[in-house]
């Protein structure tokens, strides 16, 4: 099969520490990097002032702003901003997803060093999740928050924690201001302003997903954004020799879109076409239309987007080849990608290009903005997360059992959390690396350069009653594939229990296409076939010589969707285990309950 070769080698120094603990970094050094983003800004509205920036759906086709008249329209918004007194120390809160507007805003805020603070739109527009709106609010005291509807996010802004703030809204109504007054600018000195941001100025207040603890504001400075893409671009080079484009839809709010993406395409003179599509039902049918109209150099999606995309091009065939012409990579984050999806990419690759383009993925969190590694080269297996940039340093921590514990140092990660100096400091080691608690393990423990793989979060792992350890990360990851597609997710259950289970958040979409029907009030599927199915998929599993440590043994099909108000989902759509447990006791004590019929065990 023949692979691009568009990547370039990565070589890794080894050390090993007396105190047990082993240090990896790249040979390499950090290529040159800018002071703030809006050197990107200048660079590309200079050599390439009519090419597409950022564009969104207006109509039939696009809204496009180029880069000659996105830093025109930023230097405005900058000027009107420092009239209305905002600088380092009044926050903008950015209550809308992606937009043409709020890119363009948060560029302006960068530029004259403001920060913004995107939260999840979903906080706005679901009557029960106020509460993690409020939360941000008092976290970081906005003196501004924008909106790009003020009918849509009404009762959102009526809240009493955005009494005294000023609101821009792109459609406005009476109580707020039209975002086009930002346009018109001010006679402030923008080149003053500019003069003071540097790469230790934080312009970005990203929240963390609070999956572990109440949500926490991450610092993110010039440097940590400005680094990272250098850091990328070493390591893919094809980005600098070609203006990448994207057709993207990842939010904003979350460091993977809103940092990752959103900056791979200023620092390297790139289009950001904005997908107002999702990979949910009736949402996807959207990005299919975005899709036909323009496609990217680069697709960026979760393995769930990765499988209705897949599905969608095997229905097209003119879609199909539009889709491959030009690409250069397949990235995927959130989970690993099922190998089955990554097969279907690959045959379809080679049958419609003669060449199957980069599929990787990279490890980071929002504490590093985001990147720490990437696999930069071919392999035929998901789940690898490759080798450190160039810059950054890991630290490993063996348990005994070839698997590391992963702490982390580069010019890429945060300062501290925002006004948290306690949590601070507990998230660093005496050695001054971020503890990430994640761990990892070598693909191939005789040739580091091989990389790295993802093993789960120390945090989830727990042991049975028999003292034997779960790893519930990556065991999840495993079911998952293999009741896929009936299962959109699952917890892993079993702490201080004989067996482990599984509770299980159905794909029903899947579920109905199968006829597949709801029979239980109390909360779970009693289907006899799709109980039936799963006793077949969790036998077929564990004959692949599942251990008392990766044998599921018992699991329940859970009838009400995770709640994002009660604290079960977080804004980045990631499933907080901890609290389904707790809100779902009662559940859980059925999944250990051998004589209910809504169980299904082996």
């Amino acid at each position: 099969m023949k692979r691009t070769t568009n990547f370039k080698p990565h070589a890794v120094v080894r050390e090993d520490r007396a105190d047990g603990s082993i240090l990896l970094r790249s040979a390499e050094p950090l290529s040159e990097v800018v002071d703030t983003t809006g050197d990107w800004l200048h660079r590309w509205a200079e050599d390439a002032p009519d090419r597409t920036f950022i564009a969104e759906r207006h109509g039939a086709g696009w809204r496009e702003e180029n880069y000659a008249e996105t830093l025109e329209k930023v230097r405005a918004i900058a000027a009107s901003l420092l009239g209305r007194g905002m600088g380092p120390d009044t926050p903008i809160l950015i209550m809308s997803g992606n937009g043409v507007d709020h890119g363009l805003l948060a560029l302006a805020a960068q530029y004259v060093g403001i920060p913004t603070v995107p939260v999840a739109e979903q906080y706005s527009l679901i009557h029960g999740a106020h509460g993690r709106l409020r939360h941000a609010i008092e976290l970081v005291r906005p003196r501004m928050a924008y909106v790009v509807d003020a009918k849509q996010y009404g009762e959102a802004l009526a809240m009493d924690a955005l009494d005294g703030i000023e609101v821009i809204a792109t459609r406005p109504d009476a109580r707020t201001t039209p975002f086009a007054d930002l346009l018109k600018g001010d006679s402030s000195d923008v080149d003053a302003a500019r003069a003071r941001v540097g790469p230790d100025s934080v312009v970005k207040l990203l929240m963390t997903s609070g999956s572990t603890s109440s949500p926490k504001a991450v610092m993110t400075t010039q440097r940590m954004m400005c680094a990272n893409q250098v850091q990328l671009a070493d390591a893919m080079p094809f980005l600098r020799t070609r203006a990448p484009r994207i057709v993207d839809w990842l939010p904003w709010n979350h460091v993977f879109g809103g940092s990752h993406n959103f900056n791979m395409m200023l620092a390297n003179g790139g289009s950001l076409y904005i997908d107002d599509g999702k990979p949910v039902k009736n949402l996807f049918e959207r990005t299919v239309e975005n899709l036909s109209l323009v496609t990217g150099t680069l697709c960026f999606n979760v393995p769930v987007g990765f499988s209705m995309l897949l599905n969608a091009l095997r229905e097209d065939a003119g879609l199909r080849q539009r889709f491959f012409e030009d690409l250069d990579m397949i990235f995927y984050a959130g989970a690993s990608l099922p190998q089955e999806i990554w097969q279907g990419f690959e045959q379809m690759a080679m049958e419609t290009k003669g060449e199957v383009p980069l599929i990787t993925s990279s490890w980071g969190l929002t504490e590093t903005a985001p990147a720490m590694m990437l696999q930069h080269e071919p392999t035929e297996n998901s789940g690898v997360v490759g080798v450190p940039l160039n810059g950054v340093t890991a630290k490993l921590i063996p348990d005994g059992e070839m698997r590391c514990e992963v702490r982390v140092k580069g010019p890429n990660l945060m300062p501290g959390y925002f006004e948290a100096p306690e949590k601070t400091a507990e998230a660093f080691d005496e050695d001054g690396f971020f503890i990430t608690g994640d761990a990892m393990r070598f693909v191939d423990p005789g040739d580091i350069n091989k990389g790295m793989k993802f093993d789960g979060r120390i945090s989830e792992d727990f042991k049975l009653l028999t003292g034997t350890w779960v790893r519930a990360a990556q065991l999840r990851i495993d079911m998952l594939a293999a009741l896929a597609p009936l299962a959109a997710d699952l917890v892993i259950t079993g702490a201080d229990k004989g067996e482990i289970g599984a509770m299980i958040f159905p794909n029903l979409g899947e579920l109905e296409a199968e006829g597949f029907e709801l029979e239980d009030d109390a909360g779970a599927y009693l289907c006899p076939l799709l109980l039936g199915e799963i006793h077949r998929r969790l036998a077929a599993h564990a004959a692949t010589g599942a251990s008392s440590s990766t044998r599921v043994a018992r699991a329940i099909v859970l009838s009400e969707p995770a709640s994002m108000p009660d604290g079960e989902m977080t804004a980045k759509g990631n499933l907080n285990f901890r609290k389904v447990l707790t809100r779902r006791a009662g559940l859980l004590k059925r999944l250990y309950a051998d004589a209910d019929p809504a169980v299904a065990t082996l």
